[in-house]
């Protein structure tokens, strides 16, 4: 199918893209990569009356790459013993993060580069944005999980100025998010290393959006081998990304870090979720694949 007419401008900056947001109102939408707006508008499931394209927006530094930074620059109250923080600029792009080297994510964020397998396929990572993924809100998107997953703080501009947004507070439910209509998103800042995550999740076919996904955070002892907590995060089980404090009640116990302690974790996650019955699986399918991937998750959060 083809879209619905639609009048198209082009951003030469944030703010330039910001007005025109205010300007044309609510039927204006951004665009970037356009993998996930463009395929909504193919079926006439989002019909914008103008795109704001901010693409050639990707040579500011602010918008684009992976760059460290220090405490004093994200949050000044955080604890030193966290390390260093990570920003990803909204216009930097999936294969981006995919390919970023070592020297760079390091082990504390290496779960954000080895996530990127899951992002639909390699024509869809190079041209898809973390922030397009962030601002679409889908309620399996990898980026959306990992931001609530790792305690993210999004970046937001607008007519009124810039300001932060927890992860746990941007995202509202299916597709909607705590963006007003005239901002636009600008970065997401990981503000702590996690050596032990990782995310994992099923899909019918390779590339598609996840029927459930399950993110782990494990907070272990110098030993590697003891569990002090952690975080656990499901996506496909609710209209948007969710903690679920019954598994992490069970890291919490702490315990040695393995088969039973794991089982149990991934017991309360499933018994904890009320997941939709659709097209792609009952209620009763998602929690046993929330059973199975939340275990595998710990596995391999533990391995790392």
């Amino acid at each position: 199918m083809k879209p619905a007419a639609f009048t198209y401008h082009r951003a030469r900056d944030v703010e330039g893209a910001t007005r025109l947001l205010a300007e044309l109102g609510d039927d204006a939408k951004l665009i970037a990569g356009g993998q996930s707006l463009v395929a909504m508008m193919n079926y006439r499931l989002a019909r914008p009356a103008h795109l704001v394209d901010v693409g050639a927006l990707r040579g500011d530094p602010a918008l684009t790459g992976v760059h460290p930074e220090t405490h004093s620059e994200t949050s000044p109250e955080a604890h030193p013993d966290e390390g260093n923080a990570l920003r990803i600029g909204a216009l930097t792009t999936h294969h981006a993060v995919e390919t970023a080297p070592d020297a760079l994510l390091g082990p504390g964020f290496a779960v954000l580069r080895d996530a990127m397998r899951w992002v639909g396929h390699l024509p869809i990572r190079t041209r898809g944005t973390v922030g397009g993924s962030l601002a679409h809100a889908d309620a399996t998107a990898e980026w959306c999980l990992l931001a609530v997953l790792l305690g993210a703080r999004l970046e937001v501009r607008g007519p009124r100025g810039a300001r932060r947004v927890a992860a746990g507070d941007f995202f509202h439910g299916y597709y909607a998010t705590a963006l007003d209509p005239d901002e636009m998103l600008t970065a997401v800042v990981f503000p702590r290393p996690a050596p032990h995550a990782a995310l994992t999740e099923f899909a019918q076919r390779q590339g598609d959006f996840a029927t459930v996904a399950a993110g782990v955070d494990l907070d272990l002892a110098p030993d590697g081998r003891t569990v002090r907590g952690g975080r656990v995060v499901l996506g496909g089980v609710a209209p948007r990304p969710v903690r679920v404090p019954a598994a992490e009640e069970v890291l919490a116990e702490g315990g040695s870090a393995g088969a039973r302690l794991f089982a149990a974790c991934a017991r309360a996650a499933a018994d904890s979720v009320d997941p939709p019955s659709d097209a792609d699986g009952s209620a009763d399918y998602r929690r046993t694949l929330t059973r199975t991937l939340v275990a595998r998750a710990c596995e391999e959060a533990v391995s790392r």
